[in-house]
């Protein structure tokens, strides 16, 4: 009886220092996971990257070295890490074949941060929606709509289709298109144009606005009102110029016609009075 006791207080003995000994190797290597993340993410505020690729790098860090702490307690209990890493790939591969879709989000993803087509905070259109990106995440982009909803899409669907990036560049161009009567004078419209142009503060100098007639449509003379200003100050002046070339050509009495179509009326009578004739003969 005493050797058994004896027996079992040296397999506790030997067995509780593993399993302190691997909840240490796990406790100390998660806190130092997490640190080094902080880290990383330290290291790539200071060199001005991206917030959206701190997040995703740190987070990386963190899981990646994860692994490497589980894979080191469980060989401190004496488990062969060898056929545990076996299985642990085995696995991987399964879920992969289940989650094709989600990997292909993932992969787009790291193509997202690594091209970097946009950053938060840019106004974008891709997957056929509009709007400030939020976030970037590792499976979704997160944007917000002009009316504020919270719109979240695949990162495989933004890059397999077209991104067009509104905040890209410093200046945009306004594009308006203004229709006057055929009866009025282009000259006088072209220089109210000119002139509400002129006295939009927003409006860049350089390049120079353009103001000319563009088409000869079916109702109207059309003229095009291109100025450029500031990407941030697009909505500012296409609604300002709008209302401003409405107030001026009224004032100058130049109109805005509606879509009208002339139609032309022939006289069909004697083509109606002829076969009842031929009839009365009969």
């Amino acid at each position: 009886m005493g050797e058994t006791i004896a027996a079992i207080q040296a397999m506790v003995l030997v067995y509780g220092i593993k399993i302190i000994t691997a909840l240490a190797i796990f406790i100390i290597g998660r806190w130092v996971a997490k640190k080094l993340s902080v880290v990383v993410q330290n290291m790539l505020a200071k060199n001005a990257v991206d917030p959206a690729i701190q997040h995703f790098v740190g987070s990386l860090v963190s899981w990646v070295l994860l692994i490497f702490v589980v894979i080191a307690a469980l060989g401190q209990l004496g488990i062969q890490t060898a056929s545990f890493v076996a299985i642990v790939g085995a696995a991987g591969l399964a879920i992969g074949l289940a989650l094709q879709g989600s990997l292909a989000n993932f992969a787009a993803g790291v193509l997202i941060l690594i091209f970097r087509p946009f950053k938060v905070g840019d106004f974008v259109e891709v997957a056929g929606v509009s709007g400030v990106v939020q976030k970037i995440q590792i499976f979704t982009t997160e944007l917000h709509s002009p009316d504020n909803k919270k719109i979240i899409v695949p990162n495989g669907g933004v890059i397999s289709g077209n991104i067009t990036n509104y905040s890209a560049n410093d200046t945009r161009r306004v594009d308006l298109v203004f229709g006057i009567g055929y009866s009025d004078d282009i000259d006088a419209a072209k220089a109210v144009l000119e002139s509400v142009v002129a006295a939009e503060a927003k409006i860049l100098a350089d390049p120079a606005p353009t103001v000319a007639v563009v088409e000869l449509a079916d109702s109207s003379v059309n003229l095009i009102c291109r100025p450029w200003v500031n990407t941030a100050d697009y909505w500012d002046v296409y609604f300002n110029v709008t209302e401003s070339v409405k107030k001026a050509l009224d004032a100058r009495g130049i109109s805005i016609p509606f879509p009208q179509r002339d139609l032309h009326l022939h006289n069909a009578g004697a083509l109606v009075q002829q076969p009842q004739a031929e009839a009365s003969t009969a």
